[in-house]
């Protein structure tokens, strides 16, 4: 099967993430052989290394990828087969599938803010949903992380419903992420700050509702000593509002930007973490939660998109932008001993449902499903 892995170039988001913990946990899989793919300019080189540790190597196509895009939204050329071969699959991680000549299709749709909020989109996503709906219409099933953003896709690209398929993606395991730690999970501090912080995981975009953060933490500053606020994550777009808000709250002393980690300071940094908080305004499955769950450190999250059905009863949960709300349940979360340990248990609990080892699992049964259907018509 041939999947896309454009993804794993550059500094990983959410769907980086999805794209190596899924490509990883299928290339364990002995019943399937996986032929990596990826269209951009320069994808050859940004693919290739997260791709060695796997034993696999990519086949590319150095054209940029929002004219690659452009071409399919209008026709069925080039098929996937010119890039990687005869394959029976094809899998666009990313909104976008090749035209294939033999090839079943199937298309993971994260979320549809381009349809939701376009104001909060690069214009690049714009086109996401006109792909979607196109490869449905041609018979392409639609993978989606959740029931919410299944939904979404029934109403918004009116794919029929029997052509949706949800399987949540998965979480690395508590050892994992609590192994580099030098304190205690969700104790509040690390080796590398020693000060007690609450943590923002993630892009600086409009979509994650930072600035709404920062006014809550602003709120509790003076009642907790030498707590920090610290964002941790690769810029986005659409920075300005962040600054604005951190450079108005009265503490900007104490908001520290870290920016984008590799994978070890992240973890430690998460670890140590007195509490992780998510203020998004909408979200179709969300990774930082469920990897704070993971390392024993409570979260607070609005109530926005899938987080409620993602995180359940393991995380406190306010309105999407209402700064009191989020101010109070952080205050109770760091001072309520109880509710911390509550907190932790269950989301301990809620993150062992989510597995790579499951979503592989679940996604190969997928494949052979759409493979059938393809060689029966």
């Amino acid at each position: 099967m041939a999947l896309d892995v454009l993804a794993l170039s550059g500094e990983l988001t959410g769907v980086g993430r999805f794209c190596s913990g899924l490509s990883a946990a299928l290339a364990d899989r002995d019943e399937l052989e996986l032929h990596p793919y990826a269209v951009a300019k320069h994808a050859a080189s940004a693919t290739r290394a997260p791709l060695v540790a796997l034993g696999l190597d990519a086949k590319t196509w150095p054209v940029p990828a929002r004219l690659a895009n452009s071409v399919w939204a209008r026709a069925d050329w080039p098929p996937i087969e010119w890039l990687v071969g005869a394959v029976e699959v094809v899998h666009g991680t990313n909104y976008v599938v090749p035209p294939a000549r033999h090839a079943a299709r199937v298309v993971t749709v994260h979320d549809l803010t381009a349809l939701r909020y376009p104001e909060m989109c690069v214009p690049a996503s714009l086109a996401y949903p006109r792909l979607v709906a196109r490869a449905a219409r041609q018979g392409a099933f639609v993978h989606v992380p959740s029931g919410f953003v299944r939904d979404e896709v029934i109403e918004l690209l009116a794919v029929a419903p029997d052509r949706v398929r949800i399987v949540p993606h998965g979480v690395d395991g508590p050892q994992a992420r609590t192994a580099g730690s030098l304190v205690g999970p969700g104790r509040g501090a690390s080796r590398t700050r020693p000060a007690p912080y609450v943590l923002a995981l993630g892009a600086v975009e409009p979509r994650k509702d930072l600035p709404t953060l920062v006014k809550a933490f602003a709120e509790i500053a003076p009642a907790n000593g030498e707590l920090e606020l610290v964002v941790a994550g690769p810029e986005g777009w659409g920075t300005e509002p962040f600054s604005a808000a951190v450079a108005a709250s009265g503490v900007s002393g104490r908001v520290v930007r870290l920016g984008y980690l590799e994978e070890s300071a992240r973890l430690e940094l998460l670890s140590g973490a007195l509490v992780l908080a998510y203020p998004s305004l909408y979200e179709g499955f969300g990774f930082p939660p469920l990897e704070a769950m993971a390392a024993g450190v409570p979260v607070v999250a609005t109530a926005a998109g899938a987080i409620p059905e993602v995180v359940g009863d393991a995380a406190e949960l306010v309105a999407p932008g209402d700064v009191s709300a989020l101010a109070g349940a952080l205050e109770r979360v760091i001072s309520d001993e109880a509710l911390r340990a509550r907190l932790v248990s269950a989301g301990h609990a809620r993150v062992a449902r989510f597995t790579w080892a499951g979503a592989a699992g679940a996604m190969s049964e997928l494949y052979s499903q759409a493979a059938l259907e393809r060689r029966s018509r």
